[in-house]
């Protein structure tokens, strides 16, 4: 079991992160707590791969990380959202292990080792551990049971943890895997040649295409390129192609709050 221990004192970036999620300072690190930062984290920090399309460079460390997120208000991909988060919780006394995940693929594959960084998680309720991951898109509202094998509702659907081969697990959504988690833990310097690799590569999807998106009240909205689509609950779609530069700033400041001084725009990237 994984129990953490009650911070002696946070500094002062935690309340800023808090406030930048619209949060409170939870009284305990449980897991109802836990669910509400997750949640929070995902309407308000929105999964996007700007930083590779932008030349930014990326730095897995907390104080940089956590920087991006909360003084610069952007998003960004796994390794760091779920870094940030993890940084967070931390402060706010909750246990917190990194696990490295490979994504499964539409053909039945494995993406390389450390493709995904989600992040195992103990409350001071003794209910987890918690699979908590605000990092990968689309994907389930609320921390997981990691240690259960039972179906799990989530309003983005039904998730269960299953066994894999030599002790990883696999999360499935609707019956589907999503990716593959081994369970020893890392630590972020680890992530360090998967970021490399999603920045760089030409078979990277980061690399082929722009996306921002995170949750809405009504369901999801994501900005790609010039085409804005909004995902109701239901899986309703509406796609409006946004006609000018200026038109796909504004998308950016008003749904996602970021603000820039230039257009995102591909970048190409060529095999080295």
């Amino acid at each position: 079991m994984d129990v953490p221990q009650s911070p002696q004192t946070t500094p002062r970036w935690v309340d800023q992160y808090l406030s930048r999620i619209g949060a409170v300072r939870p009284v305990a690190p449980d897991a109802a707590a836990l669910s509400d930062l997750h949640v929070r984290h995902q309407f308000t920090v929105p999964f996007e791969n700007l930083s590779v399309h932008l030349a930014e460079d990326i730095v897995l460390a907390d104080k940089p990380l956590v920087d991006k997120i909360v003084g610069a208000r952007r998003g960004g991909f796994c390794y760091e959202l779920n870094g940030a988060f993890a940084a967070l919780l931390r402060a706010l006394g909750f246990t917190v292990t990194l696990l490295q995940g490979r994504v499964h693929s539409a053909d039945g594959g494995l993406g390389i080792p450390y493709d995904h960084l989600a992040l195992r998680v103990g409350t001071s309720d003794g209910t987890g551990p918690w699979l908590a991951d605000v990092g990968f898109g689309d994907h389930g509202h609320r921390p997981l049971l990691l240690d259960a094998r039972d179906e799990q509702q989530d309003p983005a659907g039904t998730f269960r943890i299953a066994d894999a081969p030599d002790g990883d697990v696999d999360v499935m959504r609707d019956g589907k895997p999503q990716y593959r988690l081994d369970p020893r833990p890392r630590v972020l310097a680890d992530f360090e040649a998967g970021a490399w690799y999603h920045r760089t590569s030409p078979a990277s999807h980061f690399t082929r295409s722009l996306i921002c998106s995170r949750l809405s009240a009504g369901g999801r909205i994501t900005l790609s390129g010039s085409r804005l689509v909004t995902t109701t609950s239901s899986g309703e779609r509406q796609v409006t192609e946004l006609g000018s530069d200026a038109d796909i700033l504004a998308a950016y400041r008003d749904h996602f709050g970021m603000v820039f001084d230039r257009l995102p725009a591909r970048r190409a990237v060529t095999a080295q």
